[in-house]
């Protein structure tokens, strides 16, 4: 593995470039340097050399110091394993309070309505019929200044007869400058080149995450208006939620970031190439589709796609599926 492989890695971690190069120093040192002769030899300042000691300690890189002197480094291999125990117990933090606001946004919603005799004064309002939902999504996409984000699943309102998803205009509020977040759920890759598609509107600098059981749909405007599309979509009837209220918004976009940060990132906008069929075998990768379901999608023997997820696997040097994601993100080959 290349050095500015690793260095990205560590990154992600939450070691940066002071924090390596401080740690480094002490993994070389036969005994704790003095704070003054550490910051010569890295080529810091005291208060960067203390910054990055400070963070080492906390990330359990290094021990305990003794007196003025810098605390000696921990094995790398000890260090390594400690930092990911703790993302693991942050991933199943967060984990838990975003099962705890999945609850409570229905709760909350349908507490505020049985109560409200005008919906719209506390900042919900139900917008009914399909071509109405249409119409007020459509005119949310418009006003978006600063960021738009969406939580897609099945079931999708549509007029074909497949029950493909129709398109949103997500690429229009990009070319404005503001900032485009989708988690797609797993399941809504079943569709034929509903994979291609999403890669195409990544490369038009739209962020795709790809997310298993996702609570919800939403569409959220500048953090300050939430739609919440009905729960079956194809229903002429159905209704759907409006909300610009503080109480629901403050449970709505923190059930939107929890759901990102566990969701697969897709699609790719860097430097470093790949073909159209990589990226598109990539992204089903990363939403953890099965060979024989890979297979199905692409029109190909399921042998074939084994060999190419093994020239991917090869390309990238790693000995494992989750290895390849990991390395494709760092490699820019997936939006991040």
């Amino acid at each position: 593995m290349e050095r500015a492989d690793w260095d990205r890695q560590l990154r992600a971690l939450g070691i940066g470039a002071d924090e390596l190069r401080v740690y480094e120093a002490l993994l070389n040192s036969p005994r704790p340097p003095s704070r003054s002769s550490l910051a010569r030899s890295v080529g810091l300042s005291a208060r960067r050399v203390a910054a990055a000691l400070d963070a080492l300690a906390d990330h359990g890189f290094t021990q305990p110091a003794r007196g003025t002197e810098p605390p000696a480094a921990v094995a790398p291999a000890t260090a390594l394993r400690g930092l990911l125990h703790q993302h693991h117990a942050e991933l199943l933090r967060r984990s838990a309070e975003l099962e705890d606001l999945t609850g409570s946004v229905d709760r909350i919603a349908a507490q505020l309505l049985s109560t409200a005799h005008d919906p719209r004064a506390i900042g919900i309002e139900s917008v009914r019929g399909r071509r109405a939902i249409g119409e007020r999504v459509a005119s949310l996409l418009v006003s978006a200044r600063e960021e738009v984000a969406l939580l897609d699943r099945p079931p999708y309102a549509s007029s074909e007869p497949d029950g493909m998803p129709a398109p949103l205009d997500v690429t229009a509020p990009v070319r404005r400058g503001a900032r485009v977040r989708a988690v797609v759920d797993r399941e809504g890759l079943s569709f034929q080149g509903r994979a291609r598609g999403l890669g195409d509107l990544a490369t038009q600098g739209v962020q795709i995450r790809v997310g298993t059981d996702l609570p919800t749909k939403l569409i959220t405007v500048d953090r300050r208006v939430t739609l919440l599309p009905p729960t079956d979509a194809a229903d002429p009837t159905a209704s759907a939620l409006v909300v610009s209220d503080a109480l629901l918004g403050n449970a709505l976009v923190p059930l939107f970031e929890a759901v990102w940060e566990r969701a697969a990132p897709i699609g790719s906008d860097q430097e470093e190439q790949i073909s159209e069929g990589e990226r598109e075998l990539l992204t089903m990768l990363a939403s953890g589709l099965k060979d024989e379901a890979i297979a199905r999608r692409l029109d190909v023997h399921v042998h074939t796609v084994r060999r190419r997820i093994t020239r991917l696997m090869q390309s990238l040097n790693v000995e494992t599926r989750f290895q390849a994601g990991v390395q494709a993100t760092l490699r820019g080959w997936l939006a991040t």
